[in-house]
């Protein structure tokens, strides 16, 4: 296996990075942003999420975070919003609805392919999974890896590259989770799954995708479960469009 530093090239260090989007960004959490996630979580229990766990981690992520300050008002609606590159934060009740099939235990190894605004990366990490996470956007890559450490407090390995592909230099996962539209379940990623493990990925067209969960049960052995219909931006890559 190869070190971290090897797989991307990137030697971490604790030197501060003046980074443009540091000036329409504030991290200030008080009883309004409080509130309004209390409510958040309220929305979506009634909406159908049942796991505690889940909503109990929804409750804790500053979601306003990533947000310019213009649109904190946005931050704890129930709905998705742009956050550059293409790119979108996910509605909250997609990524509850996601976390919810992974059935996240502590010490989770989980392979993120999309990690976008951290968002969804966050909520892993407040149910103590070890979170590897892929993007494809250079800039939403840097400005994550900087954000969650240094503003949040979250730790996560981070990658630039192809999340279609997976990571298998750290495989196998408990649990991967695919945060982008694929045309089909790449194999390359069902591979990278421990036996036991459970990946759960958006398949479908360019516009809607219908939820899949697949649970490795041997060597090649897998059971599918097709669900609910969402609609993500695409994925991109060598495994997908």
């Amino acid at each position: 296996m190869c070190s971290l530093k090897q797989a991307t090239g990137i030697t971490y260090t604790k030197k501060r990075v003046n980074f443009a989007f540091e000036m329409s960004y504030k991290y200030i959490d008080n009883y309004r942003e409080q509130g309004a996630r209390k409510r958040l979580v309220d929305v979506l229990r009634k909406k159908g999420i049942g796991d505690e766990h889940v909503l109990e981690a929804i409750g804790r992520v500053k979601r306003h975070y990533f947000f310019d300050e213009t649109f904190w008002n946005q931050a704890y609606k129930d709905i998705a919003f742009p956050i550059g590159e293409g790119q979108t934060i996910s509605q909250p009740y997609t990524v509850a609805y996601q976390t919810e099939l992974l059935h996240i235990r502590k010490g989770d190894k989980v392979l993120e392919i999309g990690t976008g605004s951290g968002y969804q990366t966050c909520i892993l990490l407040e149910l103590g999974a070890t979170v590897y996470t892929i993007e494809r956007q250079e800039k939403l890559y840097h400005r994550t890896k900087y954000v969650l450490p240094e503003k949040m407090g979250y730790n996560a390995f981070f990658f630039l590259g192809d999340g279609s592909i997976g990571k298998a230099e750290y495989a196998p996962y408990d649990k991967i989770i695919v945060t982008a539209g694929a045309p089909t379940v790449p194999e390359i990623l069902l591979k990278q799954l421990k036996i036991g493990g459970i990946l759960v990925i958006p398949v479908g067209d360019e516009e809607t995708q219908k939820m899949v969960t697949i649970l490795r049960v041997g060597e090649n052995d897998y059971e599918k479960i097709v669900l609910d219909t969402f609609r993500f931006v695409p994925l991109v890559g060598d495994k997908a469009w």
